[in-house]
């Protein structure tokens, strides 16, 4: 549906963010005639609209591109009636009482007496010297935005994980050396893609290593690591580093509402729903000990049915607070809490 910047300031549901799992919290909740109103302050689609392929999302037999299911989800969203709001700032937020408030770009306030919030994690820095200074300039978080700039070059990955293997393998449609640096001495990703990486002609990987700083005259020139088992520092020469790390918590929005683990991720109840009543958490901002997109649709879904359930219990009570009296001058019998 076309985009409007005149909000009506009430609705059913806001859900924060519209990655996976907020989208999934949007189809459903839309779907179940719930007013939803999903914000975001880029694009649909989180971190699966920066990713090269997908290629375990069930229902497609073969790689889909992640941007377009990012899209996908979207449209799924709008058909059933989501309004999706994109490129907009929460500037003021009140989360804690019965009524949700948002103020966007300091302009409109929106409400409703149930949030999803699904704003996910952000990248993970080395906070070495030199990263501030290169970032965007030859040090990189994003291997399908950039990875195009590094056209027959040689370029370091950092990390070992899922994320840091399956981008060293779609560099290598651009590179012409990927060098995977990893403190272990093996890489902690699916079976799958280690053996892949491992026979891969073009990428080799440094053991027990991290780096140390970076360096360079204008632009990144060199990554000096830091062999974990000697403590022997060596300069390695590089055309540009992908840093694949793990991620942060972006939890602004709840920030001494919910409790949180030892990392700063949200810990929740199965139905997603924190100690604020009509206040859930979903997505990879979850405490919880897999992050795929799988998981944040899961996480989506179950937020919205317990958000729908809690909408309608507080209908069903204002409903039998207002009914008139029955037979004999006896009011009709309340509700207790929304379940």
């Amino acid at each position: 549906m076309p985009e409007s910047k005149d909000l009506p300031t009430r609705w059913d549901l806001i859900v924060v963010g519209a990655g996976p799992a907020g989208l999934a919290a949007a189809i459903y909740a839309a779907r179940a005639r719930l007013r939803t109103l999903v914000l975001d302050e880029s694009v649909p689609g989180g971190q699966v609209k920066t990713t090269h392929k997908v290629s375990n999302y069930p229902g497609f037999p073969e790689d889909v591109r992640g941007k377009d299911l990012a899209a996908a989800f979207a449209l799924q969203a709008e058909r059933f009636g989501a309004t999706i709001r994109r490129a907009v700032e929460i500037t003021e937020h009140d989360l804690a009482g019965p009524v949700k408030r948002l103020v966007l770009d300091e302009e409109e306030t929106v409400e409703a007496p149930a949030v999803v919030v699904a704003t996910g994690a952000r990248p993970r820095e080395l906070g070495v010297p030199g990263e501030p200074r290169f970032k965007g300039r030859g040090i990189s978080t994003c291997a399908t935005c950039d990875g195009a700039y590094f056209d027959g070059k040689a370029i370091h990955v950092i990390g070992g994980g899922n994320s840091a293997v399956e981008e060293s393998l779609f560099l290598t449609q651009f590179a012409r050396k990927v060098t995977i640096v990893s403190r272990y001495d093996q890489l902690k990703a699916e079976a799958a893609i280690v053996e892949e990486a491992l026979h891969h002609p073009r990428i080799e990987v440094v053991w027990h290593a991290e780096p140390r700083a970076f360096t360079g005259e204008g632009t990144l020139q060199g990554v000096r690591l830091e062999d974990l088992r000697t403590g022997a520092l060596s300069e390695h020469p590089t055309d540009g580093v992908f840093v694949f790390i793990g991620h942060h918590p972006r939890a602004d929005l709840v920030k001494g509402l919910v409790p949180v683990d030892e990392r700063g991720f949200v810990r929740t109840g199965e139905d997603m729903s924190t100690p604020v009543p009509g206040l859930y958490v979903a997505g990879d901002l979850r405490a919880k000990p897999f992050r795929q997109i799988t998981t944040a649709v899961a996480d989506g879904t179950i937020a919205a049915l317990a958000a729908q359930r809690y909408v309608k219990g507080l209908e069903r009570h204002a409903a039998q607070v207002m009914s008139p009296p029955g037979p004999g001058g006896a009011v009709a019998e309340t509700a207790g809490s929304p379940a």
